[in-house]
């Protein structure tokens, strides 16, 4: 089943997302500008894209698994409601502490390194070890849209009882 999602260009370098895969789940989200993310910063990775979503379906936001596995950049998870209009963007947490010494040089000045495993000469307000760019036309993050179903909530003096209970936060254990 397809559902129909209006979206809107908020700049001329977005990408209208599309599915990579015939039967993929989420869409790729591409960055429109280009950004430098330092070691322990967050920033919001613009995509230059509106949505429309109908009611009640809603899109998550969700990491690309190459980006995770191969750099130090962790993708929020995020919540796209049917009634928000505005513009889409990724929140993306910069987790790489390197010191200087452990860092790239070329011509003794330092390097950072893009989410595409390629290097670029840093300018001097982010000559920071560990820094990352993120370019414009990157695949930083994928789109899923799923229906919602909005809950009604009983208040009841007790809950049923059931194997697990109360246990969780590892209750279960680590090993099969």
């Amino acid at each position: 089943m397809k559902v129909n999602v209006k979206i809107k260009r908020l700049s001329e370098s977005a990408v209208i997302p599309k599915y990579a895969h015939e039967f993929d789940a989420g869409v790729d989200l591409v960055a429109s500008e280009t950004v430098i993310i330092a070691p322990g910063e967050t920033k919001i990775i613009p995509t230059g894209l509106a949505i429309a979503l109908p009611p009640n379906y809603e899109a998550q936001i969700r990491p690309r698994s190459g980006v995770t596995v191969k750099t130090k950049l962790r993708v929020q998870l995020g919540t796209i409601d049917c009634q928000y209009r505005g513009p889409i963007g990724v929140i993306v947490d910069n987790f790489n502490f390197q010191s200087l010494e452990d860092y790239e040089t070329v011509d003794s000045e330092y390097v950072v390194k893009g989410i595409d495993g390629k290097y670029d000469y840093c300018t001097p307000d982010v000559n920071e070890a560990g820094a990352y760019i993120i370019r414009k036309g990157s695949r930083i993050a994928q789109a899923v849209i799923n229906q919602v179903e909005q809950a009604q909530f009983s208040i009841v003096e007790e809950l049923d009882e059931t194997q697990r209970g109360a246990g969780g936060f590892g209750s279960s254990g680590v090993t099969s």
